[in-house]
C-alpha cells in the first residue's frame, strides 16, 4: 500500500544556489544538454530545469543507457523525437552515442554563433551548459569530452558545488553545473526511484524500507533477476520483501553474532548491486500512454 512505502523529500541548502546560478549564465550559452538518467527518463527530468531553460534550444541526453532496458529505452527517444525534441542514447563512461549528441548540438548552437558574427561580434566555439539532477554523470560526460579528468567526479550527490567552464576544443566549451533537484516530489514514486539509483543521499531515508519497496517493485517487474542473482528458491516471487530480505542475506552470509540477519548490510548491498548493472539492465519508467503488457513483460524475461 502506498500508505506503507517511504517517501523521500530533498532540497539542502546549494541547490537553491545552483538554481540561481542557472538561471544567470543561460544567457551566455547557446545550448543545454539536459542529462537524465535512462532509467528512469521521466522521474530524473527536474521540472526546475525545464522551467529555467525556457526556450533555450537543447537536447535531451539518456545517460548510463547501459544499464537501462534497451527496449524501453528505444521507445523512449521515439517519444521524445515525436514531440520535436532531440534525444539521444549515451553513455559516458564508453562515449557510445556522444558523437550524434554532440553534431545536434553544435548545429543547434551555430544558429546564435552564427548571427553573432553577423551582427559584428566575433567567432567563439560553442557555448553549452551542461545541467542535470545529481548522479546522473555530468561531470563523467565532461570528463570524457574534454578528453582528462578536468572535474571532480565521485558518485555522491552533490558534489560538483560551482560553475566550471571547460575547453573542450576550439568549437566547443562547456559549462558544468552542479545538480539540481527540486523541493518537492508531487509524486513519491518519483522520489523513491531516484534514490534506488543514488540521486538522493542514502542518508536521509529508511534504508530497509527502501530496499524493501525496491524488492516489490522488482518482483512485480523482473522477479527472475533476482531469483538468479542470489540464487533464490522458485517460490520467492510470493515471499514478501521482509523474506526476500532475509533469504538474500542468508545466501551471502550478511550475518550478525547468533546467525541473525545483518538486515542494514543487505540493504546495503542490494543499492551497490542495482546501481553497479548487477541485476541486469533495468527501466524504472516507461514513456507515458503506453502500458506494458504480459507479453511485454514475457519479452523481458
Amino acid at each position: 500500500m502506498e500508505g506503507n512505502r517511504p517517501e523521500v523529500q530533498w532540497f539542502p541548502g546549494h541547490m537553491q544556489k545552483t538554481r540561481r546560478l542557472i538561471a544567470e549564465h543561460l544567457r551566455l550559452v547557446d545550448v543545454a544538454v539536459e542529462l537524465r538518467d535512462a532509467r528512469l527518463p521521466d522521474s530524473s527530468a527536474n521540472p526546475l530545469l525545464r522551467e529555467l531553460l525556457g526556450e533555450k534550444p537543447g537536447v535531451i541526453a539518456l545517460n548510463k543507457s547501459d544499464l537501462a532496458d534497451p527496449a524501453i529505452t528505444k521507445r523512449w527517444l521515439a517519444y521524445y523525437r515525436g514531440q520535436g525534441q532531440p534525444a539521444f542514447a549515451i553513455d559516458s563512461v564508453t562515449g557510445r552515442g556522444l558523437r550524434a549528441m554532440l553534431a545536434r548540438t553544435e548545429e543547434l548552437a551555430r544558429d546564435r554563433t552564427e548571427r553573432l558574427v553577423k551582427k559584428g561580434g566575433r567567432a567563439r566555439a560553442a557555448r553549452i551548459m551542461v545541467v542535470g539532477i545529481p548522479n546522473v554523470g555530468k561531470s563523467s560526460l565532461i570528463n570524457r569530452l574534454a578528453g582528462k579528468a578536468k572535474t571532480r567526479v565521485e558518485n555522491r550527490p552533490g558534489v560538483t558545488r560551482d560553475k566550471q567552464w571547460i575547453r573542450v576544443d576550439e568549437k566547443m566549451e562547456l559549462l558544468d553545473t552542479p545538480g539540481i533537484l527540486w523541493p518537492k516530489f508531487d509524486d513519491p514514486e518519483a522520489g523513491r526511484r531516484l534514490a534506488f539509483i543514488g540521486s538522493i543521499n542514502d542518508e536521509i531515508y529508511d534504508s530497509e524500507a527502501m530496499a524493501a519497496a525496491f524488492l516489490e517493485w522488482m518482483q512485480t517487474r523482473y522477479p527472475e533477476r533476482l531469483r538468479e542473482r542470489y540464487k533464490l528458491p522458485p517460490d520467492s516471487p510470493d515471499q514478501t520483501p521482509a523474506e526476500l530480505l532475509a533469504a538474500i542475506g542468508a545466501k551471502r552470509g550478511c550475518l550478525l553474532k547468533g546467525g541473525r540477519i545483518d538486515t542494514e548490510k543487505v540493504c546495503r548491498l542490494l543499492m551497490t548491486d542495482l546501481r553497479a548493472g548487477k541485476l541486469g539492465p533495468i527501466s524504472f519508467d516507461e514513456p507515458p500512454g503506453e502500458e506494458q503488457t504480459d507479453e511485454d513483460q514475457t519479452e523481458k524475461e
